[in-house]
């Protein structure tokens, strides 16, 4: 390593953001990079651990040590080489991914991990600037075609490592832009839009095709008329069908899916009107965001942003240990307490809340009637959920939010239509295992990311992209270079 006493001489340091009276005021990101200079310290921070747990934390098997010593050397171009060797978009996990691999380092049992994620961030906007991120053109072309069905994380990942092998891809969008959750489900404050845009562009110069409006399974675009044109077909179209809420007063207006909110105000901030009768803001209402993932906490950022009067976030689960046992739970991601940037700027949590119903007037939600409950141990070793009696109590709700998660793939058109199997949640069904990995029940149909393994992260779908790419390439061609 460039420094092997780093981690014991230099601090850790990690970004920091603009101050929240600030940010609260526009949708553009507000992280504060670090200086590279700083950048090439943190670096020099990383131990090189004979056994680099930071491995098994990152699932797109990012080489984290390597990289992160070539910073410190101030050997930015050799470092994107490494990252981009694993991982397509390191500027979507530089922004967006929970780091997993920080929880894993050796360092984080002191509560000091290498700032890997920051690393990871500054060296691909490094690489930009110094314009070394270019396309990869393959000096031959095979003649095979391949549908790649959702643009998402997975779906690019997985067209770009095909393109690159020498492939004819097109990619089918249902929404009106490229790039899945990553364009319409996470807002322009945490990702900004411009970070996706440059990388279709470099896909483009590649050789990949992007079919937006193309809902694929529709009377417009049945299915059967791409697995007439082409050669292999990959289903990566994410795991859409959220978890709903089947309570009294569901069917209140005010009562809305969390991404339906999320989708509208990034179309906003993509420059498109959203008709007023359709319109879903939370300016001087009360917020109740239902959820106490990501995504809800995304909704309070955005409801912050519109002018929100007061936003509460419940959670059913109970609240979190502040610190984990580190002996117990490390090189694991520990379940603690965590707040993010948008809690920080403003919020009510609770924990331990159930909903009872909704209730209100002339067909609009009004109140929410939730009950606390307590979690207890059954015989079988499960969890179970009981109410407190007595503990009932209500809170006014103009907007109610519901971000639960997603419960699997939407089934209906596409997936109905191939007949696809599905395995016992839902998911299209795939093994990852040996000949014929990623391939499902129908000849020359692939699947990958959240439509295969259920709700995920930016890192499990770019991994599952770049797998499937191999196992298409090696479908068509008998053989496949692609690095996995």
């Amino acid at each position: 390593m460039g420094k092997p006493t780093g981690f014991m001489e230099i601090a850790r340091q990690d970004r920091s953001y603009t101050l929240v009276a600030d940010r609260i005021q526009h949708y553009h990101e507000f992280a504060i990079p670090l200086e590279e200079s700083e950048v090439r310290k943190q670096g020099a921070r990383c131990m090189d651990c004979g056994i680099p747990y930071c491995h098994q934390g990152c699932p797109v098997n990012n080489i984290i040590p390597d990289w992160n010593d070539l910073v410190s050397q101030d050997k930015w171009q050799e470092a994107i080489n490494v990252l981009h060797s694993t991982n397509n978009f390191p500027e979507f996990t530089g922004r967006i991914c929970p780091a997993p691999c920080e929880a894993a380092c050796t360092l984080n049992l002191t509560e000091q991990p290498v700032t890997i994620k920051t690393i990871e961030y500054s060296t691909i906007e490094h690489a930009w600037k110094e314009g070394w991120v270019t396309p990869q053109i393959p000096l031959h072309r095979t003649g095979k075609t391949v549908a790649v069905v959702g643009s998402g994380p997975a779906g690019m990942a997985c067209a770009q490592q095909l393109a690159r092998a020498g492939h004819e891809v097109t990619v089918y969008e249902k929404q009106d832009r490229i790039g899945g959750l990553l364009r319409y489900g996470i807002p322009d404050f945490k990702l900004d839009k411009s970070t996706i845009d440059r990388r279709i562009a470099q896909m483009q110069a590649e050789g990949v095709r992007f079919r937006p409006n193309c809902c694929v399974g529709s009377d417009e675009l049945p299915v059967q008329n791409l697995l007439d044109q082409y050669d292999a077909l990959v289903l990566t179209g994410g795991s859409e069908d959220p978890r709903d809420l089947p309570v009294p007063g569901r069917e209140l207006a005010g009562v809305h899916f969390a991404m339906d909110f999320l989708r509208q105000q990034n179309k906003r901030v993509a420059g498109d009107e959203i008709p007023e009768v359709e319109s879903l803001l939370a300016n001087d209402k009360n917020i109740i965001v239902i959820g106490g993932g990501d995504t809800g906490s995304d909704c309070i950022g955005t409801s912050k942003r519109q002018g929100a009067a007061a936003i509460t976030q419940l959670e059913i689960m109970p609240k979190p240990p502040e610190s984990e046992d580190k002996g117990l739970t490390w090189p694991d991601w520990p379940l603690k307490m965590r707040t993010s940037t948008s809690q920080e700027e403003g919020c009510e949590r609770d924990w331990s809340v159930a909903t009872q119903s909704f209730c209100g007037e002339n067909g609009q939600i009004k109140e929410i009637n939730l009950v606390r409950v307590e979690w207890t141990k059954a015989a079988d070793g499960r969890m179970q959920m009981q109410e407190i009696p007595g503990s009932e109590f209500t809170l006014k709700a103009d907007l109610v939010l519901l971000a639960m998660g997603f419960v699997n793939p939407v089934k209906a058109g596409m997936l109905e239509a191939l007949n696809v199997d599905l395995d016992g949640r839902n998911n299209v069904k795939a093994s990852t295992d040996g000949v014929g990995c990623y391939a499902t029940s129908v000849d020359k149909v692939f699947t990958a990311g959240d439509m295969r393994r259920g709700q995920s992260l930016v890192v499990w779908a770019i991994r599952e992209g770049r797998q499937a790419a191999r196992a298409v390439d090696e479908y068509l061609m008998g053989h496949s270079e692609l690095p996995l």
